[in-house]
C-alpha cells in the first residue's frame, strides 16, 4: 500500500440509522438546508442494509489492515429506533466487526429520549455517547426547541446527569455546541463545563458565501472569532480543565502537530456516511451547499467502501494544501485553519474553490491563540544540544503520561505505569528510561495510545523495553492483538499466536511466554535490533523493525537479512569515516546531528530526515558515503529546527517571522550541501542573507528571546561559510 492510499483510508463511518427527528432545530443542515434527500429515505434502516454496511465495512479494514474503525450511529435522531433495534444494531456491528479490528462505536444524540434502558445497551456494547446542547437555557432554546415549540433544555440535562453517574460515565464521550454570537460565550462554556464533560466541541453554524453566517450584534468584522476568543480566555483562566477539540487543535498545529478536527486543519478526511437507504454520502455538512451536494451514486449493495474512498468529491478533500484555494496557499494560518469547513467555502459562481465564508473569523481566532499561547523567554534548548535533548527528554515523559491517563484504569496499564514510575525515581534506573524515551520512534506510536488493545500493547511495550534496559525484576501482562510484538529501542519478539502474554525480567534477561500456553507450543522467536559503536566512543541504533520508523517520505526497507545488514553496517562506518575526514568539528557545533538511530530505506532513496524531529536518519540500503557526508549538514538543520519548534516558540505560531528562520536555515544547509560547487553555494547564501535581512526588519515582538538567538545562530553560520 503506497502512502497516498494509507493517507486515504476511511477511519469514520457515520450510519444515518433513523433519518427523522424529535426536535425542530432551525439551524439543523438535515433539514432546514439546501438539501432535502431525508424526505425520500427509509425512516429506519433495514435488517439487510445494517448487515450488508457492516460486512462491507468489515472486508475494508481487513484489505487496508486497519487497526481500529470508527462508527457513529446518528440520525435524525438514533435512540428514535426504540431500544430493541438500537441493542440489534449495536450487536450486529459488534459481531461483525470486533474480531477484524477494534471498533470504536459512537452514538450522536440530542439526547431528549436518552434514558437508563437505552444506557444499558450502550453500556453493554460500550458505545460512547456525544450529546448536542447549546449552552445555558437560553441558549439552548433560541434554537433547540421541539415540534410543538417546546423546550429541551431540562431533558437533555437531565439526559446528562444521568450519563455522568459513576455507572455510565465511561460512556460519556462529550458535547457539541454550535456557535450562536447572539449568546454571551462565557455564559455558555461555564453551563457546558458544569456539566463535567470529558470533551466539548464548538461548531461554527453551517453556511456558505450564497448564504453567510449571521453577523452578531456586535457590529465587529469578525464576530465569531471575538466569540471564540472569549470563551479561550476563560479555559485558560480556568486551567483547560476540560479539553476543547477546536482550541486543542489550533494549538496543535501551531506548534507544527496535527490536526485534530476536520473543520480545521489539512488532514485528509476520513469519511464515510451511509444513509438509512444504503446510499454512500460524502460528509453530512455538504448538504448546506446546495440539493444533492454529498451524493456520490453509490451505494452499499453495489458499491465497496474502497470504491467510495476512490470518488472524486471524497480524494477532493483528501488533498491537503493543494486542495484549498489560491488565496488560502498564500496565507500563513492555513496549516491551522485549512481553508475551514469543505462545505464552508461554497459559492455557486465558484464551487468549493473559495476561502471559508468564516476566512476573517478564522485568521483572527487562530492569530488570537498565537498571540495569547508565544512563550518570550529565553529557553536553555536553543543554547545547545544537550539542553535541546534534555527539552525533547521531558516532552517524551509528558506524551507517555498523557497515554497512561487514557488508559487509567486498566490493570494492565497501571501495572506497567507503577513500573515506570519506579524506574523514573531510582538514580540506577532513570538514564535507562531516558535512553527508550528518547528513541525518535517513540512518541509517534503513543499518538493514540488508549484506542483498544493495539494501543494498550504499544503502552505496554515501552514499559516493557525500559525495564529490560534497566534490569529490573518486573513482570508485565496484557492482550497481544498480533504475533509481531516490538519492544522499542530492543527488538521484536514473533509469539506463535496472539493472546495475552507475560513478560518477566531479571537481571539475566528477560522472558516471554503466552499466557495460555500449551507445553508443545513453540517458544516465541527474538530478533534483536543491532547497534554500530563508531571511533569516537559513540553508537547508534540500526533500527529496521519498529512498525513506526515509516515516517519518511519514502518507503523504509523491510527488516534486513544478516548478509545486507552486514554490507549496510560496512556503508554507514565508512560514511562516519569520512564525516570525520571532512569536518573534524563537527560534533561542537550548535546545529550537529546527532544521530542516535539509522532505519534502512529502499534502495535508490538517498538520505532522509523524517517528521518526527531529532535523532533518527532515513538512509537508503544502497547510499554512497560521500552523499551521506554532504546531506547530513542539512539533515541536521531541519532535525534541530524541527526540534526546538516542539519545545520552544521561536516567533508567534504562525507569523512571517517564523518561515524566514526557516527560509535561512534550509538556505544554509544547502550552502553546505553545494560545498565543492561555488556558484551554487553562493546562490544559496545569497538566499539566507534575504531571509535574515528581512527577519531584521521586521518588529521586534515578531520573534520571541529564543528566536532572537536562533536568528543571531545563523547569521553567525552565515558568516562562517561565507568567510
Amino acid at each position: 500500500m503506497t502512502d497516498t492510499d494509507r493517507d486515504s483510508s476511511i477511519q469514520q463511518l457515520v450510519l444515518k440509522i433513523h433519518s427523522r427527528c424529535n426536535l425542530a432545530c432551525d439551524h439543523c443542515y438535515v433539514y432546514e438546508h439546501e438539501d432535502q434527500s431525508w424526505q425520500a429515505r427509509p425512516v429506519l434502516i433495514a435488517e439487510e442494509t445494517l448487515d450488508k454496511v457492516a460486512h462491507r465495512l468489515a472486508a475494508y479494514t481487513v484489505d487496508r489492515k486497519l487497526e481500529s474503525v470508527s462508527v457513529i450511529l446518528h440520525g435524525g435522531e438514533p435512540l428514535l429506533v426504540g431500544p430493541t433495534r438500537l441493542r440489534n444494531i449495536c450487536a450486529q456491528l459488534r459481531s461483525v466487526l470486533d474480531p477484524l479490528t477494534t471498533l470504536d462505536l459512537r452514538i450522536h444524540t440530542n439526547g431528549v429520549r436518552l434514558n437508563r434502558a437505552h444506557l444499558e445497551i450502550l453500556k453493554e456494547f460500550d458505545v460512547k455517547v456525544g450529546i448536542s446542547l447549546d449552552g445555558d437555557r437560553a441558549a439552548n432554546d433560541r434554537h433547540r426547541l421541539d415540534h410543538r415549540g417546546r423546550s429541551s433544555y431540562d431533558r437533555v440535562v437531565q439526559a446528562v446527569e444521568l450519563l455522568r453517574t459513576e455507572e455510565y460515565r465511561h460512556l460519556y464521550l462529550g458535547l457539541l455546541c454550535t456557535v450562536d454570537v447572539a449568546n454571551d460565550p462565557v455564559v455558555v462554556h461555564d453551563a457546558l463545563s458544569a456539566l463535567d464533560p470529558p470533551r466539548i466541541d464548538y461548531l461554527l453554524p453551517h453556511s456558505t458565501w450564497d448564504n453567510p453566517p449571521p453577523s452578531g450584534p456586535s457590529g465587529s468584522p469578525t464576530p465569531y472569532a471575538d466569540w471564540l476568543l472569549k470563551i479561550f480566555d476563560r479555559w485558560l483562566e480556568q486551567g483547560r480543565t476540560v479539553p476543547v477539540r477546536t482550541f486543542d487543535s489550533v494549538l496543535s498545529t501551531l506548534r507544527g502537530g496535527p490536526s485534530l478536527t476536520e473543520a480545521m486543519g489539512l488532514a485528509p478526511s476520513d469519511l464515510a456516511v451511509v444513509e438509512t437507504d444504503g446510499t454512500f454520502e460524502q460528509a453530512d455538512s455538504l448538504k448546506t451547499a446546495y440539493d444533492g451536494a454529498p451524493a456520490t451514486g453509490y451505494d452499499v449493495f453495489r458499491h465497496t467502501f474502497e470504491e467510495f474512498a476512490r470518488h472524486p468529491g471524497v480524494r477532493a478533500r483528501q488533498l491537503g494544501i493543494e486542495g484549498v484555494s489560491e488565496t488560502c496557499r498564500g496565507c500563513p494560518v492555513v496549516q491551522s485553519c485549512g481553508g475551514g469547513l469543505y462545505a464552508h467555502r461554497y459559492s455557486t459562481e465558484r464551487g468549493f474553490d473559495n476561502p471559508s465564508v468564516f476566512c476573517a473569523d478564522l485568521r483572527a481566532f487562530v492569530d488570537g491563540v498565537a498571540e495569547r499561547i508565544t512563550e518570550r523567554e529565553l529557553s536553555p534548548a536553543v543554547r545547545g544540544g544537550d539542553e535541546l535533548r534534555l527539552a525533547q527528554l521531558r516532552l517524551g515523559r509528558e506524551v507517555l503520561a498523557r497515554a497512561h491517563d487514557r488508559l487509567a484504569g486498566d490493570p494492565d496499564a497501571d501495572e506497567a505505569w507503577r513500573a515506570l514510575v519506579r524506574l523514573d525515581t531510582d538514580d540506577a534506573t532513570a538514564p535507562h528510561l531516558n535512553s527508550v524515551l528518547a528513541h525518535p520512534y517513540l512518541r509517534p506510536s503513543l499518538h493514540g495510545s488508549w484506542d483498544g488493545r493495539a494501543g494498550l500493547a504499544r503502552f505496554m511495550t515501552v514499559a516493557a523495553a525500559a525495564a529490560v534496559h534497566a534490569e529490573a525484576g518486573v513482570t508485565l501482562a496484557w492482550h497481544q492483538p498480533d504475533r509481531e510484538l516490538h519492544l522499542p529501542t530492543l527488538g521484536t519478539v514473533r509469539l506463535a499466536r496472539p493472546g495475552r502474554v507475560e513478560l518477566t525480567v531479571t537481571r539475566d534477561g528477560f522472558r516471554i511466554r503466552g499466557a495460555d500456553a500449551t507445553p508443545d507450543e513453540p517458544p516465541a522467536e527474538w530478533r534483536p535490533l543491532e547497534t554500530l559503536p563508531l571511533t569516537d566512543g559513540t553508537s547508534f541504533l540500526i533500527d529496521d523493525a519498529d512498525p513506526h520508523r515509516d515516517c519518511y517520505p519514502v518507503p523504509v526497507a523491510p527488516p534486513l537479512g544478516s548478509s545486507d545488514l552486514r554490507v549496510f553496517r560496512k556503508r554507514l562506518r565508512a560514511a562516519y569515516e569520512l564525516l570525520d575526514e571532512r569536518e573534524p568539528g563537527r560534533r561542537d557545533r550548535v546545529d550537529a546531528l546527532v544521530v542516535t538511530t539509522v532505519t534502512p530505506l529502499m534502495a535508490g532513496t538517498g538520505v532522509r530526515l523524517g517528521d518526527h524531529g531529532i535523532g533518527a536518519l532515513g538512509v537508503a540500503v544502497d547510499f554512497e558515503p560521500e552523499e551521506f557526508v554532504r546531506e547530513l549538514s542539512r539533515a541536521g538543520r531541519r532535525a534541530r529546527l524541527t526540534a526546538l519548534r516542539q519545545v520552544a516558540d521561536l516567533s508567534v505560531p504562525g507569523n512571517r517571522a517564523g518561515r524566514l528562520l526557516e527560509e535561512a536555515s534550509e538556505q544554509l544547509g544547502t550552502a553546505s550541501y553545494w560545498r565543492q560547487e561555488p556558484e551554487l553555494r553562493a546562490e544559496a547564501l545569497a538566499g539566507a542573507d534575504r531571509a535574515l535581512r528581512t527577519l531584521a526588519a521586521l518588529p521586534e515582538r515578531d520573534l520571541t528571546e529564543s528566536g532572537a538567538v536562533f536568528a543571531a545562530q545563523l547569521r553567525t553560520e552565515w558568516q562562517r561559510l561565507h568567510d
